[in-house]
């Protein structure tokens, strides 16, 4: 989907836009670029630092995005800003040297008038700032494109890496765009790169049987580690969680007298996921075995690291793929396997769309709807199995 461009109009001069920042000078709001020939400098030129942080107060503070997802935004847009600032002084000194080879059989007043000129020429280009001549407020969508061949030259990433890289650009611009600091959309004429639709991965019903068999053993062992482990697989396939939800779970978050989970998810928002019986008896269990008097953390996290604080989300990945490989799981093993296979089983049992969509946190439907393919991909496999008819080589 395109975003729409929010140009005004009218040619008429249009007053100066207020700084958000008392410490910043307001943002001078001049016409609209009417063309992609529009130079560069008739925008504004605010500083990229200057952006990024008013852009990551913003979805701190307004959006309250999770911090992973703030890490992964600022990461996409300093990225874009390295790249474009190389490009940028290459493209000067490639000009620079042009420039000398052409006046090379001129006396030195030529010379030194060629140089002149070509600084001047390149100071013009830049805005004025030197080497250091590329602006997110001046940024062209012949610019976005060739950043984008850039990132899928070679290999580098992936389409659907891309796509995120650009969708935390698209971002950027609609928060520039809305505070005045651009009147352009470079990425208004982007579509999307192709991706292949990859089938959610997740452990089939008979070796989860057997997953849970043992994780329900291991809840009995005398190791605090192997108890914890356990505990964490059991919670992640039987509630769905996200890695950053389990590891953000506070002992204070059993709710309904332990019957519920109050999880914290994506954008700060906050959901109750109910507790199988059994599961809920057993983390009660693991709880009153649990050694409260190692936590460090004053807000008592349900899962503690070997030192007492909160477990980090490498922990926890590293635990649970070294259960599950135990139990014999093959293939990819990780917390959101985990919870793929909790949203394809339900659906399996004949839960409903929207029911999964709510335990499982997603804004939209769409994203739940990708189970479904699992479904049809497993009716599949039984029809071709079990139907007469289901075989080519047989004749009607």
């Amino acid at each position: 989907m395109h975003t729409t461009s929010l140009e005004p109009q009218d040619t008429a001069p249009q007053p100066a836009a207020a700084s958000a920042d008392k410490g910043l000078p307001a943002v001078p709001s001049g016409t609209a670029p009417t063309s992609t020939d529009t130079t560069a400098a008739e925008e504004p030129a605010v500083e990229n630092d200057v952006v990024l942080e008013r852009f990551t107060a913003y979805i701190e503070g307004e959006r309250r995005y999770s911090p992973l997802t703030v890490r992964n935004y600022r990461h996409d847009i300093r990225s874009f800003v390295a790249w474009g600032e190389a490009a940028a002084a290459g493209k000067a000194k490639k000009t620079g040297k042009a420039g000398k080879t052409a006046k090379a059989g001129e006396t030195g007043k030529a010379e030194k008038a060629g140089k002149a000129e070509i600084t001047e020429k390149a100071e013009t280009e830049s805005g004025g700032h030197g080497e250091k001549a590329f602006y997110l407020c001046r940024v062209r969508g012949e610019d976005v494109r060739a950043w984008v061949m850039h990132l899928s030259d070679e290999g580098r990433m992936n389409n659907a890496s891309i796509n995120r890289c650009v969708a935390s650009l698209r971002s950027l611009y609609r928060y520039m765009r809305r505070e005045g600091m651009t009147h352009r959309d470079p990425f208004a004429a982007l579509e999307p790169l192709r991706t292949s639709r990859r089938l959610p991965r997740f452990v089939p019903e008979e070796d989860m049987e057997q997953v849970v068999q043992s994780v329900l053993e291991r809840l009995r062992d005398e190791d605090a580690r192997t108890r914890r482990d356990a505990m964490m697989v059991l919670i992640l396939y039987t509630c769905g969680l996200r890695l950053a939800e389990l590891t953000g779970l506070d002992t204070r978050d059993m709710v309904n007298n332990g019957s519920a989970l109050r999880v914290h998810g994506k954008g700060d928002k906050t959901r109750l996921v109910p507790l199988v019986p059994r599961v809920a008896q057993e983390l009660h269990r693991y709880l009153s075995f649990s050694d409260a008097k190692i936590c460090t953390s004053p807000e008592n996290p349900l899962f503690l690291s070997s030192t007492g604080g909160r477990i980090s989300r490498s922990d926890v990945q590293r635990s649970v793929a070294r259960l599950l490989r135990e139990c014999g799981v093959k293939g990819k093993c990780s917390p959101h396997v985990l919870r793929h296979t909790f949203a394809t089983h339900l659906l399996n049992d004949g839960a409903d769309l929207r029911e999964i969509q709510e335990l499982m946190g997603h804004t939209s439907l769409k994203a739940t709807q990708v189970y479904t393919h699992n479904n049809i991909a497993q009716l599949q496999r039984i029809y071709a199995s079990a139907h007469p008819r289901s075989h080519t080589d047989k004749k009607p």
